[in-house]
């Protein structure tokens, strides 16, 4: 175990500077996570079109977040398949309809009404609070990130100033945003941003 601990790290820190090199470890295997997730595609498939994010982004951060269960729910009180916090995502995208107060937990158990809150909150990340980041890769890893912690505790890792902070992730290689993620105050985020990744890699 310790050897295998040993070989990953060498892996990791061998890394080429055009994407992770993040190995394959799940014991899962495609046809396993689909088969996990498969009730759900056709939301999926309608969210993703409808907000033009990632069908594979969706079903990676679907798995990690809730492995399937429409009606898990974490003790921070996120629900449903992607975990949506009411007061959290789901009053930012209330405020995006102009509608004021925040999605209910029977809401927010609809695997329809959840997946398409998850999808557009991914869509505000990227096309909002991200806005400016140039790499397609960092942009997908920079949204994982905020997905599971915020934007502002992300970009504050590189300058206090939001601009700032995205002009430096333009100077960056994927490896070189990664490792300062590993600087993260939580240290969930680069737990979970490895996580999402193998599952995205893997499907």
């Amino acid at each position: 175990m310790l050897l295998k601990a040993l070989i990953f790290s060498v892996i990791f820190l061998i890394g080429c500077n055009k994407s992770l090199n993040i190995e394959k470890n799940y014991s899962l295997n495609k046809k396993e996570i689909e088969q996990t997730i498969y009730h759900w595609n056709n939301f999926i498939k309608i969210a993703s079109n409808k907000y033009h994010v990632d069908e594979k982004l969706i079903k990676s951060i679907i798995y990690v977040e809730s492995s399937g269960n429409p009606y898990a729910k974490s003790s921070s009180n996120a629900i449903g398949l992607m975990q949506i916090k009411p007061s959290a995502a789901g009053v930012d995208i209330y405020r995006f309809y102009g509608k004021k107060g925040k999605p209910s937990i029977e809401e927010l158990y609809n695997p329809k009404i959840n997946i398409n809150i998850g999808t557009l909150y991914i869509h505000l990340l990227q096309k909002k609070n991200l806005l400016g980041i140039k790499d397609k890769e960092i942009m997908r890893y920079a949204t994982i990130v905020s997905y599971v912690n915020g934007t502002s505790a992300l970009l504050k890792i590189f300058h206090e100033n939001k601009n700032q902070a995205i002009k430096m992730i333009n100077t960056m290689t994927v490896k070189t945003f990664f490792q300062h993620i590993k600087t993260h105050p939580s240290k969930q985020a680069s737990n979970y941003l490895e996580k999402v990744i193998k599952i995205y890699k893997i499907i």
